[in-house]
């Protein structure tokens, strides 16, 4: 039996490669442990329901921020992921067990116990799985509207690349008010940092989603300090705006373990600052782009902001 706290057997794949050195990290990085009496209620639901969250299993330098407010990302269809991207820390391999068809209701119990306005839905690659896990999204999205009606939901899902094309339509059919979709770096990093992925398949996914149903906000992500340089990252807003994604978010990237990439270096906030004016310039609803930005900090107070931005460019004509 695996025991997926020890590294090596969370991430058999790299146990292997040599250590990369871990620079200490600079001044606006650092964060306060976690603690306090809401991030402990928070802690608490999340135990009672049997439920994954990345915020734990991706060691989310913003975890005490967001638990203390009661906001949770929900991991679904299990904590070990089919992938082996070289950045991220969730457990990889073969997983363990077949969906649980309990799971979407659980999910749908502790958002409403946790009276959450907004909740942001994420999950592990499942490529094992015929469908890559689209209706087990669709069902968890279902009961969230069943149990907490009030909840708007975002989802961060795989790129479901080894699956039909049709797929995507199950997860868009069933509604969430924003489909998030990292492409995680730039392309020409992709072969290092994502081997199982592909940039223009996730760019497509998204463009896809927005072809569906226009009315669903899209979102993406990257990360810098991989190794990219400004041009690149430039192209990769670029390249959004054509897929009309609505929303991008930059954060530095942090190294997991020393198997993990290197962090090439730290970005500063005045970087951040300048990527976040470049990319309202090329038209983005919404951006964030700071050091400790991730794909769901901070995301109810940003969707608000993004549906008020989508009203007032649809009021300016």
């Amino acid at each position: 039996m695996r025991d997926l706290k020890l590294p090596d057997q969370r991430h058999p794949e790299k146990a292997h490669r040599p250590d990369n050195a871990q620079p200490k990290k600079p001044s606006w990085i650092r964060v306060k442990a976690p603690g306090g009496e809401g991030y402990n209620q928070t802690r608490q639901i999340i135990r009672e329901h049997k439920l994954s969250t990345v915020c734990e299993e991706a060691g989310c330098p913003n975890v005490g921020e967001c638990w203390s407010q009661g906001h949770a990302t929900m991991m679904i269809m299990g904590e070990v992921c089919t992938r082996a991207c070289t950045f991220c820390n969730i457990a990889t391999g073969k997983p363990p067990e077949a969906l649980d068809a309990f799971e979407p209701g659980r999910v749908a119990d502790a958002v409403k116990k946790l009276g959450l306005n907004h909740v942001v839905i994420t999950s592990v690659d499942r490529d094992d799985i015929e469908d890559g896990g689209a209706e087990h999204f669709a069902q968890t999205i279902r009961a969230i509207r069943r149990q907490a009606p009030g909840t708007t939901i975002e989802i961060l899902t795989p790129d479901f690349i080894r699956c039909d094309p049709s797929v995507l339509e199950i997860v868009v059919k069933a509604k969430p008010d924003v489909f998030n979709h990292n492409l995680e770096t730039v392309p020409g990093l992709y072969p290092e940092v994502r081997p199982g992925a592909r940039y223009f398949h996730s760019l497509r996914l998204l463009q896809r989603v927005k072809e569906m149903d226009p009315s669903i906000f899209t979102k993406s992500g990257i990360m810098v300090g991989l190794g990219e340089n400004r041009q690149a990252v430039l192209q990769v807003m670029e390249d959004m705006r054509a897929a009309d994604i609505d929303f991008l978010t930059i954060g530095q990237y942090l190294q997991p373990t020393p198997k993990h990439h290197a962090v090439d270096r730290f970005v500063t906030p005045e970087e951040f600052a300048s990527y976040e004016k470049s990319a309202y310039g090329k038209g983005f609803l919404m951006v964030s782009a700071t050091p400790l930005t991730r794909s769901s900090y901070h995301a109810g107070d940003d969707f608000a902001r993004l549906r008020a931005a989508r009203q007032a460019k649809l009021a300016r004509g």
